[in-house]
């Protein structure tokens, strides 16, 4: 050691990462730590106090501390986070005041279940943020160690993760845009800071909703909310305004540009894409589509694609500069352990019969295709062939303001048609209205039309630029954290907005941190959304947390409350469930869904409230199903709202 700045590591743990013992042997753990000091006294020759020490709560060790374990006042206690970026215990308010104070260890990648992850950058700053900032304000603020396996994609968070800690007044969560600005403005300049900044936030926000280590065929769903086909063009999209950027500045900054910026977006897209056809494929064959083994065909491409990337990166970029960076497997997992090699999913192959049939799939299947006036949804339906020969096809609605497009055409592999409705023309009132599509059958002979109901909603009232806050649509309604009707504060107590924090957009945590637990009534800390209702009865409401853990010990977990209107409010616990089950989902799904069951009494405009309990839980969405949610990943897109 020297004379070089050190903190000395006290206590122990097991091989391999286990614990010590079997049960927590908190006498022995005490001796080796009075053992330990006797020694660093010994070989300093000063007092043990005067050599800075930790003791690391590595998750095999928090539990002595747990069950009451202590080491010496000026020994710094390490908090340690779940491995995910979760931290998992924060000082009280009683022990705030020891000389050695506390710390914090975090990790920016994993070896670990539920599956390892350290190929590319998955880490938001602004997840970052919202746990470093909790931590700093409960007093865990001696040291900060953040765990970075692989260094290279990584660059832009550990910045941040050591800028925040320098000086953690300096960045509220309102300034994280600013600071990813400012960060892109010292690697590339000026000019194209913000669009690069904005591809970084959007790529970071991506990226949160599932690790790619974690990614399946069954990940997205195929069928409802358009939601794998989002997705995909989400991610095109981010990864087209990258290369334009790419191809604008300054070619000095290409290489850098590309290691931080256009790589992960270019790698992660491509990934989604592949296994979004992958699932694809797999539908495709069971519906018997002519389409199936072109898909098969897409798929070992995009799996190639994703060599072909990581090749260019190892030996290319900058002239091989960066060689092996991007070896770390990524496709194939069949357990937490990364596999030795990836793994291409499996796709299926079908003969396909020469003579022409046709089917039919719609969005939402099986449920009806259902339109109101205050979504204006549009919706799709595929025409495809079962055979080599190509068919043709009509289609018609049995109202002129149902438009189909096109409504007639040729079919070699597969044709989606677009349904919208002419809102200008639409009685008022429920229509049911059915779409009668003609083309061959079994071995290409006609066996009569195929129809498809779809419901159209237009009431006379309340009208659609009137309506107050958001509107039922398809049976729920869809509710983005951030876009509450009033955010009612009580001082000290106020809301803050996350930038960028949630998997669909942001998110809404309460401030300060270091507020004791509220009791929720009427002039208490909430958030209210206003919301029309078309009937009354049974409902669901579904908050979309962030996996956070009850950091305090206190054994009552992290609490908030909802209620309806005027009704008493449910308070929920949402580390409830406290099994590894439950964490392994919250984690690998990076949100924890909790529900809540209500009655309306009557139609029309209702105020939902989202209580204040406890600090530290963090609001991303929610979703009031009145019977018409379908099952996705990400949930309903978000509803209607004036």
């Amino acid at each position: 050691m020297g004379a070089r700045e050190n903190i000395v590591t006290v206590g122990m743990r097991g091989d391999g990462d286990e614990p010590m013992t079997e049960g927590t042997a908190i006498p022995l753990l005490e001796r080796i730590v009075a053992d330990q000091r006797r020694i660093i006294a010994d070989v300093t020759g000063k007092d043990a106090s005067e050599t800075p020490q930790l003791w690391a709560l590595y998750k095999e060790v928090q539990d002595y501390y747990d069950k009451g374990m202590r080491v010496p006042d000026d020994v710094t206690l390490l908090f340690a986070d779940d491995n995910w970026g979760n931290i998992r215990r924060l000082p009280a308010a009683s022990d705030r005041g020891r000389a050695g104070g506390f710390g914090v260890y975090y990790h920016f990648d994993y070896v670990g279940g539920p599956r390892n992850y350290k190929w590319i950058n998955t880490n938001s700053i602004a997840r970052v943020w919202e746990q470093m900032h909790l931590a700093y304000e409960t007093g865990a603020n001696r040291i900060w160690i953040v765990n970075v396996g692989d260094i290279k994609p990584v660059e832009f968070p550990t910045q941040f993760f050591l800028d925040y800690a320098w000086n953690p007044e300096r960045w509220p969560a309102d300034r994280l845009p600013e600071y990813t600005r400012r960060w892109v403005e010292q690697q590339f300049g000026a000019p194209h800071s913000a669009e690069i900044a904005d591809i970084i936030t959007t790529y970071s926000r991506y990226s949160s909703r599932r690790k790619p280590e974690l990614l399946a065929p069954e990940t997205y769903s195929l069928t409802n909310y358009r939601e794998a086909e989002s997705v995909v063009a989400e991610y095109r999209a981010l990864a087209e305004r990258a290369r334009r950027v790419s191809a604008a500045i300054p070619s000095a900054y290409r290489d850098a540009f590309y290691q931080l910026v256009l790589h992960p977006v270019e790698a992660s897209a491509n990934l989604n894409e592949l296994y979004v056809t992958v699932a694809r494929n797999r539908l495709y064959a069971q519906q018997g589509r002519s389409a199936t083994n072109e898909l098969a065909d897409r798929a070992r491409a995009l799996f190639e694609r994703d060599a072909e990337i990581s090749r260019f990166y190892n030996t290319q970029l900058a002239g091989g500069k960066w060689n092996h960076m991007m070896d770390q497997t990524h496709i194939g997992y069949t357990y937490w352990q990364e596999p030795p090699r990836n793994v291409m999913p499996r796709v299926d192959v079908i003969q396909v019969p020469a003579a022409a049939e046709m089917g039919i799939a719609y969005e939402g299947q099986p449920a009806l295709l259902a339109f109101d006036t205050y979504q204006r949804q549009s919706h799709y339906i595929e025409v495809y062939n079962r055979g080599q020969a190509p068919f043709e096809f009509t289609a018609r609605a049995a109202e002129p303001w149902l438009v189909i497009s096109p409504p007639s055409g040729t079919v070699q592999k597969e044709q989606r048609l677009t349904v919208s409705v002419d809102w200008s023309r639409v009685p008022n009132g429920t229509h049911t209205v059915p779409i009668t599509l003609d083309g061959p059958g079994v071995a290409g002979v006609a066996t009569g039309p195929r129809v498809i109901q779809a419901i159209v909603t237009n009431p006379a009232s309340p009208e659609r630029g009137a309506v107050p806050g958001f509107v039922e649509g398809n049976g729920y309604v869809s509710i983005e954290a951030e876009h509450f009707s009033r955010a009612a504060d009580s001082p000290p107590i106020h809301w803050q907005v996350v930038p960028h924090l949630g998997r669909t957009l942001s998110a809404v945590t309460a401030l300060p941190t270091t507020m004791t637990s509220q009791s929720p009534n009427g002039a208490s800390a909430r958030l209210e959304y206003q919301m029309f209702m078309f009937d009354s009865g049974a409902v669901t409401v579904k908050a979309y947390l962030s996996p956070s853990l009850d950091y305090t010990g206190s054994g009552h977990g992290l609490r908030y409350a909802i209620s309806f209107d005027d009704e008493a409010p449910q308070v929920v616990n949402s580390t409830a469930d406290s099994s590894n089950a439950a964490w392994e989902r919250a984690v690998a799904n990076n949100i924890r869904i909790l529900s809540t069951s209500h009655r309306l009494a009557r139609p029309g405009t209702h105020v939902l409230r989202f209580w204040l309990v406890d600090p530290g839980v963090v609001l991303q969405k929610l979703v009031i199903d009145a019977g018409g949610e379908r099952p996705s990943y990400l949930g309903p897109p978000e509803s209607y709202r004036r």
